[in-house]
């Protein structure tokens, strides 16, 4: 197993007053040349937005863009003609395809936080389409759950590529072993609250780490702990 492990303090920060990005790879204003991705999975941005603020409306092509709602009330609108508000365990996911203009700004009244999430399409230039699913944490205790697919399904959102991003929010002293996908993949673990350990590293809340050349990985949790698993073609 190879490992490539990522903290709080090497992430790049943008502070806007109203917007507090933690960016774990080049993003806006901040650009590192040891930090340009993890495989096809290009963006990992851990973003904070006060109540009344957002993002205005802007462009996206070829590119798989997701977002994973932890806090908050946020909306959304596009040139598709979406209009939709997501709140606290929604996945939203918007396959920009051939183009398409989107916006989304805080309208509750705490601050919204976020995953956003941007992975490499496997096809260029389709149709932009977007997609929304709910998934309730009473729902999800102690059991990893597929919530971003490159399969069709009523269960979890589908994108154009072959990755796959689970949601787990497990109690301390349970044990988790993830096979991977054999061909080209590896898998990047970000642990939002809790701790977990890693096929053995050890992974506090805000940390993350990539692993690649393995064919599974145990998770052991530490404390109480809610984290994300994005698997994605990476070639190292």
């Amino acid at each position: 197993m190879k490992h490539q492990l990522y903290t709080p303090g090497d992430r790049g920060l943008k502070d806007l007053g109203w917007l507090k990005s933690n960016f774990t790879f080049s993003f806006s204003s901040y650009a590192n040349p040891t930090r340009m991705g993890f495989g096809l999975l290009k963006v990992f941005n851990d973003d904070f937005v006060q109540p009344k603020n957002g993002f205005g409306l802007h462009a996206h092509t070829n590119m798989e863009i997701i977002s994973v709602m932890l806090d908050g009330s946020m909306n959304h609108i596009d040139s598709m003609g979406y209009k939709e508000v997501v709140t606290k365990d929604w996945v939203q996911i918007m396959s920009a395809g051939s183009g398409v203009r989107h916006e989304e700004h805080n309208v509750g009244d705490n601050d919204v936080n976020f995953l956003q999430i941007w992975i490499e399409p496997k096809l260029q230039n389709i149709a932009p389409r977007y997609q929304k699913r709910f998934f309730p944490e009473a729902k999800r205790k102690n059991k990893l759950t597929t919530v971003v697919s490159n399969e069709e399904g009523q269960a979890h959102c589908w994108i154009n590529q072959n990755a796959k991003l689970s949601l787990g929010f497990f109690d301390a002293g349970q044990t988790l072993d993830y096979s991977l996908n054999p061909v080209n993949k590896g898998v990047y673990i970000f642990v939002m609250s809790g701790a977990l350990t890693v096929g053995g590293i050890s992974l506090p809340e805000r940390h993350a780490v990539g692993v690649w050349d393995a064919s599974s990985i145990t998770l052991n949790v530490e404390r109480e702990s809610r984290f994300i698993i994005i698997e994605a073609p990476i070639n190292h």
